[in-house]
């Protein structure tokens, strides 16, 4: 093994370490010190690999990042219907967080309380383009098949996000017994009923 792969897996043992203790240590703020005794190093080796534990946090949001858009891009373009869209982007949400709790405790920020406010800025940022995602779909409904939001799609895109922001919360605050996906077939029905409307076409003469 090169001394980079070994220093890669070295980066990727710590990102995991520190994913596991935020699932088991629910609420508890993570001192370097525990998290070196976590991965089995002294505090010094991890401060090689990451120069503060502000930079640990974002190679996790970095990681939720690129998981979750480069699965969005595969969502688009191999579905090309509006609603069928919305409903993959916020089922992978959810998803992903149901299965990475210590993860999730990033997405709905008590992790991040006392920590630099850049972070929350950068978990602010990701949730604003998923909603500006959303937004997109819904406005290239139009276009692709005549169907048009009930709502302004900005006010569309904000609704959808706020039920799915609401689920992680719930399984935050439930120590993670509150699965995000619980019933959430059933709440798309509703949400998606009169999502979209038909453009009405123009009478020929």
């Amino acid at each position: 093994m090169t001394q980079e792969n070994s220093k890669t897996n070295r980066r990727e043992q710590v990102l995991q370490a520190l994913a596991l203790m935020l699932e088991e240590d629910s609420g508890k703020r993570i001192t370097i010190a525990a998290l070196a005794r976590q991965v089995g190093v002294s505090e010094a080796a991890l401060y090689r690999h990451f120069p503060s534990k502000a930079r640990m946090f974002e190679g996790l949001i970095e990681f939720i990042e690129e998981t979750l858009f480069e699965r969005i891009r595969r969502i688009l373009d191999e579905t090309p219907d509006a609603l069928p869209r919305c409903q993959q982007i916020l089922t992978l949400l959810l998803g992903f967080a149901e299965k990475n709790p210590g993860l999730t405790r990033l997405l709905g920020g008590d992790a991040l309380t006392g920590e630099t406010a850049r972070l929350r800025l950068r978990i602010h940022q990701l949730f604003e383009r998923l909603e500006t995602q959303l937004k997109q779909v819904l406005r290239e409904a139009e276009l692709r098949e005549q169907r048009r939001p009930s709502l302004p799609a900005s006010a569309a895109a904000n609704l959808l996000m706020a039920h799915a922001e609401g689920r992680i919360s719930q399984y935050v605050r439930s120590d993670f017994r509150r699965r995000p996906t619980e019933y959430w077939e059933d709440q798309w029905q509703l949400l998606s009923a009169q999502l979209l409307m038909d453009v009405p076409s123009l009478a020929r003469a």
